[in-house]
């Protein structure tokens, strides 16, 4: 899964004011990404406010990603549910031969054992066409996925190719590097530390940063698969600040600030979710514009 290593982004949906898809903004956005560097797409994932888009909307958002991306970058979309039946369902009934492999978030809310996420992502590899990307985020879902349930799964199903790990634990994450079979991509989903992860071993990341700083965050996961350490961190501490400042009061509220002043699209979220307070909303204006004059 060559085309999984790299940066990828976790698309946001820009809404109009109405709340309604912005469909120009999105092709915008996705764009963006192409022209400075991105290496992969993550569609509906938790950063596309895909818990609040309608079933027509999710297909708005799959089409217009794909057709504005026309086969540029590789495409991943995000498939889960804490109803394991659910994901089946959808996995057996839709085309995927524009996505190279699904993001599929471990089961929240209802806090499974660790055995009861096994046997989730098991009913998941046997029905899934193509390759099954694991999405470990705690804080979301309220259960941590442990290395061992995740290393069981890699060697138990040659489709379940990688985990998105969002614990925010480094020594679990270096677990996961030292443990996983060799093909196996251990890819970062918090971007703050993307970099000491790359340099253990990590495959990169899928990332909100990057949406905003596409350049400048590409080019410090590419530094760090060199092991350009020194270079890798000049960018990292230019921009750990924003990472900061975008999930200081919700994600996706941040980086559509940070959008809002790229001029790409409006700052707007779907209750309930709001948008970030006229402080933030300053300090994120003021960073924005700094790095873009760099």
């Amino acid at each position: 899964m060559q085309s999984l290593i790299g940066t990828g982004v976790a698309l946001v949906t820009p809404f109009k004011k109405d709340f309604s898809v912005d469909v120009e903004a999105l092709k915008a956005i996705v764009n963006f990404q192409i022209d400075n560097g991105i290496d992969y797409l993550v569609i509906l994932g938790t950063t596309a406010e895909s818990a609040t888009l309608s079933k027509a909307e999710k297909e708005l958002v799959i089409k217009t990603i794909v057709d504005t991306n026309n086969g540029r970058l590789p495409l991943v979309l995000g498939v889960g549910s804490n109803n394991t039946a659910e994901v089946v369902e959808e996995l057996k009934s839709r085309d995927f031969s524009d996505f190279v492999a699904i993001l599929s978030v471990s089961p929240y809310y209802n806090k499974p054992t660790q055995e009861g996420i096994y046997q989730h992502f098991k009913a998941i590899a046997e029905a899934s066409p193509i390759p099954v990307i694991l999405y470990n985020v705690p804080g979301r879902t309220a259960s941590n996925i442990l290395p061992s349930t995740i290393i069981r799964l890699a060697n138990d199903f040659k489709n379940v190719v990688a985990v998105k790990e969002a614990a925010g634990d480094i020594v679990q994450a270096m677990k996961l590097i030292q443990d996983k079979p060799k093909d196996f991509l251990v890819i970062s989903g918090d971007d703050m530390v993307t970099l000491p992860m790359v340099l253990a071993g990590g495959a990169g990341v899928i990332s909100v940063i990057a949406e905003g700083f596409p350049k400048q965050f590409s080019e410090m996961v590419h530094l760090g698969l060199n092991k350009r350490v020194d270079d890798a961190y000049k960018i990292h501490y230019l921009l750990a600040e924003s990472i900061d400042m975008i999930f200081e009061q919700g994600n996706p509220a941040g980086i559509k600030e940070v959008f809002k002043a790229l001029g790409l699209s409006e700052n707007i979220v779907r209750l309930p979710l709001v948008n970030v307070n006229e402080d933030l909303a300053n300090r994120l204006h003021n960073f924005t514009n700094k790095i873009s004059k760099m």
